[in-house]
């Protein structure tokens, strides 16, 4: 739209006008594209003793991969992820590449947003009101937070939460051990579910979770 349109865009019903979050996420966007600049900056100079055969750098800038959103809690912040060119690299020779810290090559949510959502589900909010909970936050259409998504968010944390419970402790030294059950009102459930814990403490003084599963009642038994 030019300067001289005379098309003047409507508010939506829906819409939130807050000026402030605008700002904060332009702001985000300028800060991480410099820290994402700055890491390949990084990357490319530990390389530049890396040569072709002609004296010229091997690898080198090569622009930027498509721009998309990244679901932070401040609502989506649209980046584009820097790429590098290895221009040495034979075809089945191994190829020098670079992947940001930052921001990983398949980063859809910041690591905060992903730990708030198994607490908003235990809290009581269901797979199909994700979108809606969080719509305010995130923008109305949240991609990243479909009923789908968090299906296999759930599935994700079960068999995270499987194989830590296989995880080996034959290195581990705990010179006293709690156990004891914690009632917790998880999902808005009538009943409270007891969750058996057993705590650790390490020579130096450290706890531990050492291990917790749903049990019966806080009892010997259980």
């Amino acid at each position: 739209m030019n300067d001289d349109s005379t098309v003047v865009r409507l508010r939506q019903p829906d819409a939130i006008d807050d000026p402030l979050t605008a700002v904060l996420r332009a702001g985000a966007r300028r800060l991480l594209e410099q820290a994402i600049e700055a890491e390949v900056e990084t990357f490319l100079s530990g390389l530049k003793e890396v040569k072709l055969a002609d004296g010229r750098d091997r690898v080198v800038r090569h622009g930027h991969g498509p721009e998309r959103d990244i679901q932070t809690g401040i609502g989506p912040v649209a980046v584009r992820r820097a790429k590098v060119r290895d221009r040495g690299a034979e075809p089945a020779g191994k190829r020098i590449g670079f992947t940001s810290a930052l921001l990983p090559r398949w980063a859809r949510r910041t690591p905060s947003l992903d730990a708030l959502l198994p607490l908003l589900y235990l809290r009581g909010i269901s797979a199909g009101d994700f979108q809606e909970a969080l719509g305010v936050l995130l923008g109305r259409d949240a991609p990243t937070l479909s009923p789908a998504v968090i299906a296999r968010l759930k599935e994700g944390w079960a068999a995270e939460y499987a194989r830590w419970q296989k995880r080996d402790l034959s290195a581990r030294h705990y010179v006293y051990v709690w156990a004891d059950g914690v009632y917790l009102q998880a999902r808005l459930e009538p009943t409270a579910e007891c969750m058996l814990v057993i705590i650790g403490a390490t020579p130096e003084g450290r706890k531990e979770l050492v291990g917790f599963q749903v049990g019966v009642r806080e009892s010997a038994q259980s």
